[in-house]
């Protein structure tokens, strides 16, 4: 392909991709495939000589559409949003084209300091304090991470090497070794999955703190779990605050814990994954309060903020804590500015070596909805999150399960478990709306996320119209049953 057909084939793939995604909502939002589905679709092995673009481009609908689960549609209320964009959608095509390779300032001095500068846009949108800036000659600053997993793991990490830096100055005769087997992370019982996965690989203990009738951990909870500890030789280190959590999006109480992870010599971060574009909004900044006792804070564009995966955006109060953590120089990657203080090389702040020209997509989205318009879309979604509420709450058959804040409802009918299982089976079965569950205190519960861009009071009215009359026929069959029984 040359120049000549790529801008052809280019103009055909945009206008395929601005035709799925407006007419998206025609398309049935789960597939109906099974395990196993494309392999036979597809030859054993590639070819021996090149296709043409007109057999590769006709096998996405007949093999790849099939086969997706459509994220961007109005109907898909599962997981969280993913968010997309044109103006990010064009970015990434501009990313793709200059192809950088940003591991250091060196690799492409235009990746590394546009991304700084939009870590400090975006960190002045939600009001972190000046500490978390790079400004023009701060200690702290924020990077792009491919996922806030990836985060909560590099804040570990740090965290650990820090820890066992001042213990071993404290206590010269402890290995290594020794230090490591008594070092315990902490965490919500509401935390998501990824903090324990990192400690798993970070190989340290990893603690849940209970939470209390709202979902939230509080500052007594922290402490009689770090006292129990301590008077057993345990050495606490880390601590994970959750704002917005992945079953009901509920906030760590930041005020009550900050003040006691700063005395205990506790590296705190905080992953607010989904909620933190929500406070880039004045009314709901309260719930980022407490953050100036935060060592590293996390959130994604790429779920709420219309900037399309992957754009985790991550900021830590001194970035000397991750580079003394993962700072190696083999020759071959040192340049002539790195000793200057006047650089960053973002190598030293992440897992892997090599990261994407990431920052033009938020580059392009901040200017091009600006932040009335990035405000705008958050409330809109909070708004419809509370038209579903209502819908539900008219109705004496279901409860909500969890306050609604931030476009998530926590909803269940009252009964069983297996009584709601049978609900979300149906639902999802039906394939006209897609939901997932989760467990809050044992019972189970269906989420009802606002995810889509162009979701609309009428996907919701529809939504909630399929599920009610779906839990009627189930709630007759589950009556005749109970009957003959």
């Amino acid at each position: 392909m040359d120049a000549a057909e790529f801008r052809k084939r280019g103009k055909e793939m945009v206008d395929y991709i601005a035709d799925y995604l407006e007419k998206i909502d025609k398309r049935q939002v789960f597939p109906d495939v099974e395990p196993g589905y494309l392999r036979p679709l597809i030859p054993d092995c590639a070819p021996q000589d090149p296709e043409s673009f007109e057999d590769v481009f006709k096998d996405i609908e007949k093999i790849i559409m099939p086969g997706v689960t459509h994220w961007h549609s109005p109907y898909f209320f599962a997981y969280f949003p993913a968010a997309s964009s044109f103006p990010a959608l064009l970015a990434d095509m501009l990313c793709g084209g200059i192809g950088c390779v940003g591991f250091s300032w060196a690799a492409s001095p235009a990746c590394t300091e546009l991304e700084t500068v939009m870590l400090d846009w975006l960190g002045k949108m939600v009001g972190l304090p000046e500490e978390f800036l790079a400004g023009k000659d701060g200690q702290g600053g924020g990077v792009i991470q491919g996922s806030a997993s990836e985060a909560t793991l590099i804040s570990l990490l740090a965290a650990r090497t820090k820890a066992i830096s001042r213990v071993q100055s404290e206590n010269p005769e402890l290995t290594e070794a020794e230090i490591m087997g008594r070092l315990v992370a902490y965490a919500s019982d509401q935390a998501h999955s990824s903090v324990e996965r990192a400690a798993l690989i970070g190989g340290v203990k990893i603690k849940n703190v209970s939470s209390d009738d709202t979902f939230s951990v509080c500052g007594s909870a922290l402490k009689k779990v770090l006292d129990e500890d301590k008077a057993s030789g345990l050495i606490p280190f880390f601590f994970c605050a959750t704002l917005g959590t992945t079953t009901c999006c509920s906030f760590d109480k930041l005020l009550e814990l900050g003040p006691i992870c700063n005395k205990e010599n506790i590296w705190m971060h905080i992953d607010a994954a989904y909620a933190g574009s929500a406070f880039i909004c004045p009314e709901f900044r309260h719930f980022l309060n407490g953050v100036e006792f935060a060592d590293s804070f996390n959130f994604n564009p790429h779920k709420w903020l219309l900037v399309n995966f992957d754009c985790s955006a991550m900021w830590v109060k001194k970035r000397s804590d991750l580079t003394g953590a993962f700072k190696l120089e083999p020759l071959y990657l040192q340049h002539h500015h790195q000793e200057s203080g006047l650089v960053t090389d973002y190598r030293h702040w992440q897992i892997p070596l090599g990261r994407r020209f990431r920052s033009l997509k938020l580059w392009f989205v901040l200017r091009m909805y600006g932040v009335t318009g990035l405000q705008e879309h958050i409330r809109k979604h909070v708004r419809l999150s509370h038209l579903f509420e209502n819908l539900v709450l008219q109705d004496e058959r279901f409860e909500i399960c969890a306050e609604v804040v931030l476009g998530l409802v926590c909803f269940r009918l009252k009964g069983s478990n297996e009584l709601n299982e049978a609900l979300l089976k149906s639902i999802n079965q039906a394939k006209k709306i897609h939901l997932v569950p989760c467990y809050l205190r044992e019972k189970f519960v269906l989420r009802f996320a606002i995810c889509s861009r162009t979701v609309e009071s009428t996907h919701i009215k529809f939504a909630w119209q399929h599920i009610s009359q779906l839990a009627t026929n189930l709630l007759k069959t589950w009556e005749q049953n109970h009957q003959q029984q």
